[in-house]
């Protein structure tokens, strides 16, 4: 037998999600997250589940993680002392960057202050062309002379990234081959291996930002490995990146900046599987935790890329699957502004101390206070009864807030979660209706610890009338871990005009991506019936400022004509026309490879519903301001598929639980996921 094991670390709760490959049995656990020592809750909580389960250590073949440890150091500088080498004349281009303002309306705002200081940034004496030919060699000299002053500044990692190093990168390789030399313990990152494509400035910050994370995703990603080593030796382990994929440790520590956004994009391939299971190809999802929300627009089973995004105030230029996020969690506290106007969020209580009701030692109100004071959560508490909560205690820490607002407490609770949904509103249409989707042609897919609590509030207000909740929400990021393949992402860049005259360095462009994507099958040992490629080309007319990505059926660039057709549809699609007279040019060719891992079985199970099963109890739930409404709470392991339940109900799991309003209707599909109608 052998098993495989998704772990996502959340800023609360640690999530497993296991299944067997032959037999394809599963099942999740949760255990609570220790910030200050990731790996622990990961080896514990996997050492765990195995006793639980009667699972032999030896019989875990793989495990896939998704991990908030690059995003942690970025958002709190806690990465390492780094170095930058550059072209002569761009000593400070990492601070000129783009020249726009991080917030329009805020004329004080200014941008995060560079990971790289001015003195630990050195130029070098050198010139490549954007043809790539050599216009000023990199003399010994000024080699040696770059390697002392990064000796002396008393860095732990280099970034080199020079002007056109995309093009050719032999100035780039011969800094690193003497820098390593030199110094064997330093860190280097080359723009020509991390992102090797035009835009200066974001290749500058993306290279400069892996390096800044090399140390801490190193170090953590050793401790990882050796623990695992210790307990289950020989142990596979895939590391999840931001487009969606799986890598190796060994490229993750080489590229740790592609980790930035981990945990979210598992919840993104998690929630197309579910889609998948449940045939709705649209939905919106919303990844409720502790700290914050992730929503995402999945269309056609495909959640979209984005290549400029930015990671605490930095950009970022690789792929990453277009995920917005706001801080709106169980832990975010509630709070006056100066002008006493009541906040929710950004500001958590996070997994210590926690919610006024953890009994950890927190006092102000969250969100988790509010939802248990309003009888939404069970005083039994979290994780099937393992982690009680204390009323008391939440309805102290409300206490002061609606005294100053003159409500009673559940008022003001109520009002809380009024505003913390409203917050997710606002992320939703920022991926929806600000990029021309409608919201009510979409279904709503919650998941996370605290998704499927505030769902219904989400999509009353965005007019979306139907929810799809899956099998176990608070645990589909690890589950999508265990459906991600292995992936890589190449690109080069070429600018070129669609014309024939051009197709032989087009083709000479392509060729080289399949080359390099030949390598990488083989030394991940993909068999070829499990390889697949995808070719993007970024395309524009000639004079545009950004390009547009267009998707190829294949490999082969096939006619230009048709090559021109697919761009003018896609700039349809994107700005409202296109005109075919005008001069179409190629930017960047890029590549995606996969090699499919075993996954769970889509097959629906075969159980059907015989009845309507008993509440396991009845309490007393707030849905509006006037009065609490006698509520019967289910237990989802015992809802079968065909059951229908009207609203209202609780329907409680080991992951979150679900809110069922007064009027709505649940529906149990083949799948076991809920599909709620609401209420007109």
């Amino acid at each position: 037998m052998s098993w495989f094991v998704g772990v996502d670390v959340g800023g609360t709760f640690t999530d497993f999600f296991a299944f067997e490959e032959s037999t394809g049995e599963s099942f999740v656990h949760k255990t609570p997250s220790t910030p200050d020592a990731p790996a622990e809750a990961i080896a514990s909580g996997l050492q765990a589940v195995c006793r639980a389960r009667g699972i032999p250590l030896d019989q875990v073949a793989r495990l896939a993680h998704g991990t908030t440890v690059a995003t942690n150091a970025l958002l709190q500088r806690r990465g390492g002392t780094v170095a930058l080498i550059t072209t002569e004349g761009f000593r400070d281009l990492l601070e000129i960057g783009r020249q726009t303002r991080p917030h329009m309306y805020s004329l004080q705002e200014d941008h995060p202050a560079p990971v790289v200081p001015r003195e630990r940034r050195f130029e070098v004496a050198e010139r490549v062309l954007a043809d790539g030919s050599v216009l000023k060699p990199l003399a010994p000299e000024a080699i040696l002379a770059a390697v002392e002053q990064v000796r002396a500044s008393g860095a732990d990692a280099c970034a080199i990234c020079l002007l056109f190093g995309f093009l050719n990168p032999a100035h780039e390789r011969a800094l690193a081959e003497a820098l390593r030399a030199a110094i064997p313990d330093l860190y280097v990152s080359l723009s020509s291996e991390v992102q090797p494509e035009f835009r200066e400035y974001e290749r500058l910050s993306t290279t400069v930002l892996n390096a800044y994370l090399q140390s801490v995703m190193d170090r953590y990603l050793g401790e990882l490995g050796a623990r695992f080593e210790e307990i289950v030796p020989g142990l596979q382990i895939g590391i999840n990146q931001s487009s969606g994929g799986l890598m190796s440790i060994g490229r993750a520590r080489r590229f740790p900046v592609r980790t930035a956004l981990s945990g979210p994009a598992a919840g993104a391939v998690g929630a197309i599987h579910v889609a998948r299971l449940a045939r709705r190809p649209r939905v919106i999802t919303l990844d409720m935790g502790g700290t914050s929300a992730d929503v995402a627009l999945i269309q056609d089973y495909r959640a979209s890329t984005g290549f400029d995004r930015a990671v605490g105030g930095f950009p970022v230029r690789l792929p990453m699957l277009d995920i917005n996020t706001v801080g709106a969690g169980g832990g975010s506290i509630a709070w006056f502004d100066r002008d006493g106007g009541l906040k929710v969020g950004p500001i958590s209580a996070g997994a210590k101390p926690g919610p006024a009701c953890y009994g950890a030692g927190g006092t102000e109100p969250t969100v988790t206070d509010a939802n248990l004071l309003l009888g939404r959560l069970s005083p039994r508490g979290l994780l099937g009864g393992r982690m009680g909560l204390d009323r008391e205690k939440a309805r102290q820490a409300f206490a002061p807030l609606a005294e100053r607002l003159g409500f009673p407490v559940e008022r003001a609770a109520l009002g809380v979660l009024a505003i913390v949904a409203s917050n997710m509103v606002r992320a939703i249409r920022a991926v929806s209706v600000e990029r021309g989707h409608d919201p009510r042609r979409f279904s709503l897919m919650p998941f996370g610890g605290a998704g499927p609590l505030h769902a219904t509030d989400v999509a009353r207000a965005l007019g979306i009338r139907e929810i799809v909740l899956p099998p176990a929400p608070g645990i589909l990021c690890a589950q999508g871990l265990v459906v991600s393949d292995l992936k890589e992402d190449f690109v080069r860049t070429g600018r070129m005009p669609v014309e024939t005259l051009h197709l032989d360095a087009m083709h000479g462009k392509l060729g080289e991506l399949l080359a390099d994507a030949e390598q990488w099958f083989i030394a991940e040992g993909i068999a070829h019936d499990d390889r697949s490629v995808e070719l993007t080309l970024d395309m524009r007319y000639v004079g545009q400022n950004f390009e547009l990505p267009v998707k190829l059926a294949g490999t082969d660039l096939g006619a230009l004509d048709e090559l021109k057709r697919l761009f003018f549809a896609v700039h349809e699609m994107s700005y409202g026309y296109s005109n075919p007279n005008d001069p179409v040019e190629v930017v960047n060719f890029r590549l995606t490879t996969k090699g499919r891992l075993p996954r769970p079985s889509e097959a629906p199970v075969a159980t059907t519903s015989t009845g309507s099963p008993a509440a396991i109890e009845v309490r007393p739930v707030w849905f509006a301001t006037d009065a609490p409404v006698d509520t019967p709470v289910y237990d989802r392991d015992r809802l079968r598929a065909g059951l229908v339940l009207q609203g209202p109900a609780v329907i409680e799991q080991l992951d979150a639980t679900t809110l069922l309003y007064p009027g709505d209707r649940l529906t149990v599909d083949p799948s076991l996921n809920l599909l709620i109608e609401l209420a007109p």
